[in-house]
């Protein structure tokens, strides 16, 4: 492959190496040069450009990227089109990722313009999820690259096993001081973590902690349709002859493996009972948090053995105490083309160059700016719409009665920007997939302009940061992914989100606007008297 720098007349028929944003000139990487591109970048003044060329032996980066993907992908998997050289594989449907490590591992090594990257192994997954990517890492890669690739994807390497099992009996001793509330929400956090699988709960027994009460109800179980049986013991099993271990041995059972080198969870049992599947739970098990027990009840859910080696083989990567999030997938409704947003409006500030009144609440056509915000926001896609209250809390929040917005007062609006901004993120649902931040005093941002902004978002295509344009120049608002989130929380002082721009430019995607409303807002006295005019001359 050709690559360096060159006039842009040479440049025809070449690719942008770079992004180039120059007196009205947006020239994004990857653009494959064309005469118009030429003629635009000598208008700009633009000396060079570097490009790189295909040559006789090389592979284009998403026809190699594809092709790998394509190779790579086993049972379940879905793989999308390549674009700028990456090439994503997603789930089918729910199940648990099993992907062959060392055949990977190998992948990787043949060639540095080559990677491959997936989702931790046996990682629960749910439909739509995005579970690997291959990324070519220059613009082409020589052929003899991409067949060695090839050679080593003769089969499979990821795929996604599905839940299999549907029906699970769940049995729990008893002892004096074991409170019945304490089995009811055993029971409800155990429902909770098999609906990702879709199973149920067929058969439920509450017996006295003994071997004979326990192997007979396990036996009763069975019978009723249980395909897996999770026994919860009013006391931790302490030893291999214990009361557990005991009955399912009683009834022709058999003990796989005792203890777990995974912290919470040590104390984890796996056998099977009449050719089922059989879990005598750790006391962590009775909590929603993550442990040992989730990561081998989902695997056996898929019907995945889970011998005694996967389970010594658990212990790099097992201690699981500061892991306070329960990254169990849940069954949630399929968004609008796939891609949820909400809106955050930032209506917090101190108005000090308006020279005294609060412009949240100036009016335009009889409407408080903060309002007209609002519902242009709720006019459109975005959901939930989210205000971010500060200076003058009380009457703005008026200003926004009845309308089914979530109102967030930030009590450290005086700090700047960022608090509101992080305010705002602080409680934005989960499921989102991005929000769109707006300004409280762009009176001129109609639902149009935000849904135009919404569906350009494409977290696969590469389109993670959405903003209105007009000959180069950037506007509001702007539409994030959730991947910045943590970026956008920890900003401080009185720094917006326009400050990680400049990091992200192959993030960007642009909306290009004919007029002005993305770049008008309320400042001053002369501006609120210009938007008036405006709007309500309109």
């Amino acid at each position: 492959m050709k690559f360096g720098p060159v006039k842009p007349a040479e440049a025809l028929g070449g690719t942008a190496v770079h992004s180039i944003r120059q007196d009205g000139l947006v020239l994004k990487k990857g653009t494959l040069i064309g005469a118009e591109h030429v003629t635009a970048l000598e208008a700009a003044g633009v000396p060079h450009i570097v490009v790189a060329r295909l040559e006789p032996g090389d592979v284009s980066e998403d026809e190699a990227a594809g092709e790998i993907a394509k190779a790579t992908a086993g049972e379940g998997v879905r793989v999308d089109r390549a674009f700028t050289g990456r090439c994503n594989l997603f789930a089918d449907d729910a199940g648990i990722l099993v992907v062959d490590k060392d055949a990977i591992d190998a992948l990787n090594r043949i060639d540095e313009a080559i990677t491959f990257a997936t989702l931790a192994a046996y990682k629960p997954v749910v439909a739509g999820e995005m579970i690997a990517t291959v990324k070519i890492i220059p613009f082409a890669v020589a052929d003899a690259a991409r067949k060695a690739a090839l050679d080593a994807t003769k089969k499979p390497l990821v795929r996604v096993a599905p839940y299999k099992i549907k029906k699970v009996g769940v049995v729990s001793t008893r002892l004096p001081g074991l409170a019945d509330k304490v089995v009811e929400k055993t029971l409800k956090i155990t429902q909770e973590r098999l609906n990702p699988a879709g199973a149920r709960i067929v058969a439920e027994r509450r017996v006295p902690h003994d071997q004979a009460a326990l192997a007979k109800a396990i036996d009763e179980v069975l019978n009723d349709g249980a395909e897996l049986v999770i026994v919860f013991g009013a006391s931790a099993i302490a030893d291999r002859r214990d009361v557990i271990p005991a009955a399912v041995e009683a009834i022709g059972g058999k003990i796989e493996h005792f203890g777990m080198p995974v912290d919470p969870g040590n104390l984890m049992l796996i056998g099977q009972a009449r050719g089922q599947p059989l879990l005598g739970a750790p006391g962590c098990a009775r909590s929603p948090k993550e442990n040992g027990f989730d990561w081998v009840l989902m695997r056996l859910l898929a019907g995945l053995p889970v011998s005694r080696s996967d389970v010594t083989g658990m212990g790099v990567g097992g201690l699981l105490m500061e892991i306070v999030t329960r990254p169990q997938p849940r069954v949630e409704p399929k968004p609008e083309k796939g891609r949820r947003v909400g809106a955050i409006i930032l209506a917090a500030g101190r108005s000090t160059r308006m020279g005294g009144p609060n412009k949240m609440t100036a009016e335009i056509g009889g409407k408080p700016l903060v309002r007209i915000a609002a519902e242009q926001a709720l006019a459109s896609r975005a959901r939930p719409v989210i205000v971010v209250t500060g200076h003058d809390r009380e009457r703005v929040e008026a200003a926004l009665a009845g309308l089914k917005v979530q109102v967030v007062h930030n009590p450290d609006f005086a700090e700047g920007l960022s608090t509101s901004l992080k305010a705002g993120l602080a409680v934005l649902p989960a499921e989102v997939d991005g929000t769109l931040v707006c300004l409280a005093d762009m009176p001129q941002v109609r639902t149009p302009l935000i849904d135009r902004i919404i569906a350009a978002f494409d977290p696969e295509r590469g389109a993670l940061i959405v903003m209105p344009t007009i000959d180069g120049k950037r506007g509001n608002p702007v539409v994030w992914a959730r991947r910045f989130f943590p970026e956008l929380m920890a900003l401080e002082g009185d720094v917006g989100a326009r400050n990680l721009i400049g990091r992200y430019p192959e993030a960007i995607a642009e909306v290009s606007v004919a007029d002005q409303a993305a770049f008008l807002d309320v400042d001053t006295p002369e501006a609120l008297v210009k938007a008036k005019a405006e709007i309500e001359g309109g």
